[in-house]
């Protein structure tokens, strides 16, 4: 396996200078003013009364930014302003990006989304359900970046998979444990499939997964503040993590790992990146541009066509969520029903989340882009705000008037 240049190196291989979007003015790409405002002042009030610590937004359309702003503090201690540059755990946004780079494989003919995962991890190849049996047909690489390939851990198992120090040794301990579901047949949320694909792309690119990130993604997209590990010097932008506590005030919240440092000793192609708005906004853009930024190509448009598919349209219902409204693409959620959404937005409308509270979205219908960076862990007690995205859809989607 290839090895790849350090973290602060890494840091140091783009040009000088900022990646930057045009701008324009809301009204000048159909927003009303004053009702983009409204979106705003909402981010403004929720952290004014304490909800969160800070937030930052940006909101693109026709590939131009039409509102980018930071509210609030990165610090707990609130002296220290937050920034539109900030850092942020992204979570599960990881897996959209580990996503495009099994596409950007499958376009050079490395490999087809209906192959059997074990023709490129053979310490896969004897999986076995929980009674013993071998399961009707093999691990895909399609479940994988569907979330439907069967994998299932209790919480001493999921400890063990996230004590391997690499992903090989990842695979091997999962090799060990039962399947949870026949593959295919049913959507589950969690890290371990997209962990899975990020050795698949190790195993077939010959490269770490973080090098191949950096290559094929991050590097041409300009993507500069994004990967598994913050270089030190850059560390105090990182956005501290809060949460609720019992009496429904907010308090920053102990982490497991130091900021800036990898999220579990394996490269994460789950929920281990580190990016900022205008980062994560690239990446978003270029989705919506069909593929490429700024002259780069990352994918072909009819890769992004196929990524944003429900690819459960064999399941019953064929969704995810608990209103029977979206279903899921190649590493995030489409849209596919408004009135059981119950929420402003377009059909087609392609995303997902972060546990502590990210978002992303992108609508090619509507040319718009959006992204939200906060690290509030929602919890079930009285006065917790919990995740502000359907707000924030509402009062995105309200602005539009043409």
């Amino acid at each position: 396996m290839k090895t790849m240049l350090g973290a602060v190196a890494l840091a140091t291989c783009f040009a000088a200078g900022a990646a930057s979007f045009p701008e324009a003015s809301p009204q000048s790409q159909g927003f009303a003013t004053a009702r983009l405002e409204r979106l705003d002042r909402y981010l403004e009030s929720t952290v004014a009364r304490g909800d969160y610590l800070g937030v930052v937004s940006i909101v693109l359309r026709n590939g131009r930014v039409v509102d980018w702003r930071a509210v609030g503090h990165r610090d707990g201690a609130r002296t220290q302003p937050l920034q539109r540059n900030a850092i942020f755990r992204i979570d599960a946004m990881t897996r959209t990006v580990t996503a495009a780079a099994m596409l950007i494989l499958m376009e050079e003919g490395r490999l087809n989304l209906d192959d059997p995962v074990a023709a490129y991890l053979p310490e896969l190849r004897s999986l076995r359900l929980g009674d013993g049996t071998a399961p009707r047909a093999a691990v895909t690489i399609r479940q994988l970046l569907s979330q439907t390939a069967g994998f299932g851990a209790d919480a001493a198992a999921q400890a063990t998979l996230d004590g391997a120090p690499d992903t090989a040794e990842y695979a091997r301990r999962l090799a060990a444990l039962p399947l949870a579901t026949e593959p295919g047949s049913r959507f589950r949320d969690d890290a371990i499939c997209a962990v899975v694909a990020g050795r698949v792309i190790e195993a077939v690119s010959g490269l770490r997964l973080d090098a191949f990130l950096h290559k094929r993604i991050f590097l041409p997209l300009q993507m500069r503040d994004t990967a598994f590990i913050v270089a030190p010097g850059e560390r105090y932008r990182i956005a501290a993590v809060a949460t609720t506590d019992a009496t429904g005030a907010l308090v920053t919240l102990a982490q497991p790992v130091a900021p800036g440092q990898r999220i579990t000793p394996y490269l994460n192609g789950a929920v281990g990146l580190y990016s900022t708005a205008e980062d994560y906004a690239r990446f978003a853009q270029m989705l919506a541009d069909g593929g490429s930024l700024d002259g780069a190509t990352v994918l072909g448009r009819k890769s992004v066509e196929l990524m944003m598919q429900n690819h459960l349209s064999h399941l019953a219902p064929p969704t995810h969520d608990e209103y029977g409204a979206e279903g899921y693409g190649l590493g995030g959620s489409v849209v596919l029903d408004l009135a059981r959404r119950a929420r402003l937005g377009s059909v087609g409308q392609f995303g997902w989340t972060g546990a502590q509270s990210t978002w992303f979205t992108v609508d090619r219908q509507e040319g718009l882009v959006a992204v939200l960076m906060l690290q509030h862990v929602p919890q079930r007690v009285l006065g917790d705000p919990a995740r502000p995205s359907v707000r924030v859809a509402n009062l995105l989607y309200q602005a539009l008037v043409r």
